[in-house]
């Protein structure tokens, strides 16, 4: 699966008193980026669960380069580090509207059987999908 861009709006919610959006809320970012590029894989996060496989955040790491304000169109590009296993890793980079890398960042999601609460393999039908 090649990359994914999903552009989002920065609410005013998300930005401190001075309209710089706060630390906390880029993982918010990367996980609209991420449920889309799920979604044009033609995956629902609603039905994987329904189907008794979860996915929790298992960690995260993040590189903070600029900024970001109140009312910026941001682009958060979304990939694919390598196949998936028990683990899926992505990558995200976030642009500001001038195209400036803003933050880059990774996430490693966990597969999960919900009854159990432990880990499994990545799913057929999604490996079918990349």
């Amino acid at each position: 699966m090649e990359n994914s861009n999903s552009i989002v709006k920065i609410r005013y919610a998300e930005t401190d008193q001075m309209g710089v959006v706060h630390h906390g809320n880029y993982p918010q970012y990367f996980e609209i980026a991420r449920i889309d590029w799920l979604e044009r894989l033609g995956i629902s996060y609603a039905s994987m669960e329904k189907d008794g496989v979860m996915l929790p955040v298992y960690s995260m790491n993040i590189k903070y380069n600029a900024p970001l304000y109140f009312g910026n169109e941001i682009n958060i590009e979304v990939r694919l580090r390598e196949a998936p296993n028990v683990k899926i890793i992505f990558d995200y980079t976030i642009y500001n509207e001038q195209g400036k890398k803003c933050c880059e960042a990774s996430t490693i999601l966990v597969f999960m059987n919900s009854m159990t609460r432990k880990p499994i393999k990545c799913p057929q039908f999604i490996l079918d999908k990349l």
